[in-house]
Formats: structure tokens, C-alpha cells, sequence
């Protein structure tokens, strides 16, 4: 039998595992098992948990470390790429690239993101630690720097990161505590501890009893709190109503289509509203200021300058000489100038072209240019009590930015409102991955989140991250609930907020340092 012919099952089972762990996310089939916690749309914790550990098991059979690394990068690929294949639609459909072209940018892609787990997965071969509870740890701390540098480097894209499977789980009571990426590190170790368990008799005692210390134990003790400093006041009710436009994406830039309608229809639903609170998604005006119609936005300022309403409403602001900003303005009697909130976390190739890729973005039809970053800390939007904390598009994805926001009490959010527009990236997939983040920052910060958007996901999230309303899909309407602010900061906010993701690198090159000093030594004849 040739040596590929061995290792092929292998390798398929790397792919199969991280096409799994992508599912685990959220269900994107249109079937669910109920009994087993599968429902369309939702994260299925214990998936994740399986899926890594038959890539931990398959490393822990694994003595050649370049064999370890492709095993990882497999894993990482399937993963990664069917974690974010929408993406090929807003490159395709909406950008007019080729569809082998935009099928080879996101196979590329998700394949450079991969490099970080096959590293990790090398490593982890390379340094072959031989005590179980060492291979646990060293495992967690791989798959921890791993997660973070796909976070963080080259402006970071975390989406689809594993401890997003388990907002609903056993470690979710975690959250407010260790965030998404120490989720991620213990679902790590718990799915070595999986593999010990089935790999060995010997290991199954131990194996088993730090698997229910870590799924029971945080359910246990911390689900009702998350310690003396954790948020549990109200800060008051507020009246919300999301407008949802639903305006086509093949049209929302179009002058003879889609920007008169939705210029219209959210004129109307903005003159209408009864609520505290309205808010209209992202550039649901997709023209500047100058460019309305005459009389369009001082009707809009007029309407909310005096009464007991407010708004807040997504619209692109700047020129050419001082450069464009994606922003919300918000508008509120008695104010003088509308309040401002620019976006600071921009998409690469969206928002911003980075360096030598211009003739990429010259390829596609999609309305691109590089826009100013607002500030990392801007002040908040205080309406009846409540402190609002705005975000734009995938910002709500970078935990570690909005727990900036936490770091002077008297100014902490009490609510956060996120505004986007996903149609660019079809139906489904990437909407039920997008609620899933803004429900796990809801659980770390234990804030409502508010999430406004042109087709979808349109829902009110709650501090414990429960959907309490939601809007139907791919519809056009409104969404009219109540919200209730908290106040308090969360531990992990508090230490977050003070020293940014800088404990979890050090605790894994300290933990990889340990294990570095007891590798076993090759002896000499």
C-alpha cells in the first residue's frame, strides 16, 4: 500500500471534521432534531466539541509534525471555508467577478486564515508532550494563539471563531468571565480530554472527570452571576422600533431604483414612528447629506426636534477634499448638532484597499473606496436614561474593541445597537452566524443588543443574549419592541478593557514555554 493510500482516510476525516465544526456555528439546513438541540439557524454546541476532538485525536496519532500541520490546515480549511463561503456571493453576484475567480479569492483566503491551525497543529506534533494533562493544556494554548492571531493580526478577522458555537452550551455561563476566545480555548481542552477518553482505558477516569468539571461546573456555580462586579441592575425600558428596508442589494446603490425607495420608505416609517426609539440600518440613506433631495433631511431634523422621540439612522458622511465616513447620526429634541457615531473597524476591500490590491478591487462592481476610521472610543448616544452604544456591520465582532467603551463607568453603555446590511451576502448563512455574535456579546458584557439591518437578522437581543423579538426575513417592515439597559461591568469587560486580549497571549506562549523546557530530549549515543 503507497503511503498516500494510508493516509488518505486521514485526511478526509480532517476535511469532514471541519466541515462539521463550520455546521456546529450555526445550523444552516433546513431540518432540525429538537431533542438534540438542531434547529435551523442556531449553534450546536456539542458538535464543536466532537469536530475538534477528532482533529485532536487525529494529532494525538500523528508523530510527523509537517503531517500534524497539514492534518490542521485541512481541518482549518474545510472549517473556514464553509464557515464564510457567502462570501463568494458578494464577490460573484453583487461584484461581478468571475465565478472561478471569486470561488479561488475565498478558497485563498480561507486557506492563508488555516496557515495559523496548521501551525498550531505542527506545533503541537513538534513538541509531542507526553503527560495527558500537559497535552491539554499545550493543545489549548496552541488552538488559543491560533484563534487570536486570526483575530487581531492584519486588522483581524475572527468570524466563525469555535467558542461561537457555545453561546447556548454548558460553558456559556463562562462568557462574562473568559469571552468567546476563552470559550474557544476550553472547548479545546475539553475536546482533548474527548480523545484521551476514547483513544485509551487508562485515560478515561481522568479524562472523564475534567469533562464534567468543565461542562458542569460553570452551569453550576455561575449561571445566574458573573461575580460582585458582574451587571445586574436595570437601567429602565426604552421603546424601540427597527425599520428593516429589505431594499434589494443589486439595487440599493442604484439612483433609478433602489435609492428612491428607500429614501421613501424611510422617510415614512421615520415620520410614523410612536416609539422612544427608531432606527434605521446601515446607510438605509445611501447618499451624502448634499446629495438628498432639497428640504428630505431637514424634514427629517424637524420631525425629531422637538416631542419625546428620538432617532438614530445610518448615512454616509464626508466629501472628497476632508475624505467619507460610514456613520450614524442620531437626532433628539434640544440638541443643536445631530450626535455622531463613524465607523472604526473597517472591511478590507470594502471600506479600505490595503496596499498592492487595487487591481483586485478594480475587478469588481461593488461601490468601494477607503473611508475615514472613526474613533476607538466615541461617546455613546444618551437617550431617556440610557447610554447606546453604537456599532456598524462585523464591528460587533471585535469584543475586545467594545469593552473599550467600559472603561470610564460613568460613560459604559447600557445598550448596544448594531446596524447592518447583509444582503450582500445572500440568504441565511451569514444572518444566523451575525446573531449569533452579537448574542455572545451580549452574554460577555451582559448588554441588550439591537440589531438593525436592510434584510435581516432584525431582532432584539437581550442581556442574557435570548432573542425576545425578531423580524421575518427578507421582508420589508418594522420591528417594534421593548428593551430593558443594564448596568455594571462584567468581569470580563473590566479586565478586557484595561489590558485589551494581552493575559491570553501570555498565558499561552507561558504555557507553550512549559512545555518547550520539558520536551523530550533526543540522547546522544
Amino acid at each position: 500500500m503507497k503511503p498516500f493510500e494510508a493516509i488518505a482516510p486521514r485526511f478526509a476525516l480532517a476535511l469532514l471534521a471541519g466541515g462539521a465544526q463550520a455546521a456546529s456555528l450555526a445550523w444552516s439546513f433546513d431540518f432540525s432534531i429538537p431533542l438534540m438541540g438542531v434547529q435551523q439557524g442556531q449553534p450546536i454546541w456539542w458538535l464543536q466539541w466532537l469536530a475538534l476532538s477528532v482533529l485532536a485525536a487525529l494529532l494525538l496519532n500523528t508523530t510527523d509534525w509537517r503531517r500534524g500541520a497539514l492534518l490542521g490546515w485541512l481541518f482549518a480549511s474545510a472549517w473556514l471555508a464553509a464557515t464564510v463561503g457567502w462570501t463568494f456571493i458578494a464577490l460573484h453576484t453583487y461584484g461581478g467577478l468571475p465565478a472561478p475567480l471569486a470561488a479561488l479569492a475565498v478558497l485563498l483566503f480561507t486557506g492563508l486564515m488555516a496557515l495559523f491551525y496548521a501551525g498550531a497543529a505542527g506545533l503541537f506534533v513538534w513538541l509531542a508532550p507526553s503527560a495527558r494533562m500537559l497535552q491539554m493544556l499545550v493543545f489549548m494554548a496552541l488552538w488559543l494563539l491560533a484563534e487570536l492571531a486570526r483575530g487581531t493580526w492584519l486588522t483581524g478577522f475572527g468570524w466563525g471563531a469555535a467558542g461561537y458555537a457555545h453561546v447556548d452550551g454548558p460553558l456559556a455561563a463562562l462568557a462574562p468571565w473568559l469571552g468567546v476566545y476563552g470559550l474557544g480555548a476550553l472547548a479545546a481542552a475539553l475536546a482533548m480530554a474527548l480523545a484521551h477518553m476514547l483513544r485509551s482505558a487508562p485515560a478515561r477516569v481522568g479524562a472523564l472527570l475534567t469533562i464534567v468539571l468543565l461542562l458542569a461546573l460553570p452551569s453550576l456555580l455561575l449561571r445566574d452571576q458573573a461575580g460582585a462586579a458582574a451587571s445586574g441592575a436595570s437601567s429602565g425600558r426604552l421603546g424601540v422600533a427597527l425599520l428593516q428596508g429589505n431594499i434589494p442589494q443589486d439595487e440599493k446603490f442604484e439612483n433609478a431604483s433602489g435609492v428612491p425607495l428607500a429614501l421613501r420608505w424611510y422617510a415614512e416609517q421615520l415620520q410614523a414612528s410612536t416609539t422612544s426609539l427608531v432606527i434605521a440600518p446601515e446607510t438605509a440613506i445611501a447618499l451624502l447629506p448634499q446629495q438628498l433631495p432639497p428640504g428630505y433631511w431637514e424634514a427629517l431634523q424637524q420631525r425629531f426636534a422637538s416631542g419625546t422621540q428620538a432617532a438614530l439612522i445610518g448615512i454616509p458622511l464626508g466629501n472628497y477634499q476632508q475624505g467619507y465616513t460610514n456613520s450614524v447620526l442620531g437626532l433628539q429634541p434640544g440638541q443643536a448638532q445631530p450626535w455622531r457615531y463613524d465607523k472604526q473597524h473597517l472591511v478590507p476591500f470594502g471600506e479600505f484597499i490595503p496596499p498592492l490590491f487595487k487591481w483586485f478591487t478594480e475587478l469588481m462592481n461593488i461601490p468601494l473606496g477607503d473611508f475615514n476610521r472613526g474613533a476607538l472610543r466615541q461617546p455613546p448616544f444618551v437617550w431617556q436614561g440610557q447610554r447606546l452604544a453604537a456599532n456598524i456591520c462585523y464591528e460587533d465582532l471585535f469584543g475586545e474593541e467594545l469593552a473599550q467603551r467600559f472603561l470610564d463607568p460613568t460613560q459604559a453603555p447600557t445598550i448596544f445597537v448594531n446596524i447592518s446590511n447583509l444582503a450582500w451576502f445572500g440568504k441565511g448563512q451569514a444572518m444566523d452566524q451575525h446573531l449569533q455574535i452579537a448574542r455572545m456579546r451580549a452574554l460577555e458584557f451582559e448588554r441588550p443588543f439591537l440589531l438593525a439591518t436592510n434584510t435581516g437578522s432584525t431582532a432584539i437581543v437581550d442581556h442574557r443574549a435570548r432573542v425576545s423579538h425578531a423580524l421575518a426575513r427578507d421582508t420589508r417592515g418594522v420591528l417594534v419592541g421593548e428593551v430593558e439597559g443594564r448596568s455594571g461591568i462584567t468581569p470580563y469587560a473590566a479586565w478586557v478593557a484595561r489590558w485589551g486580549l494581552w493575559p491570553y497571549w501570555l498565558l499561552a506562549l507561558g504555557l507553550l514555554a512549559l512545555a518547550l523546557r520539558l520536551k523530550p530530549r533526543k540522547i546522544s549515543a
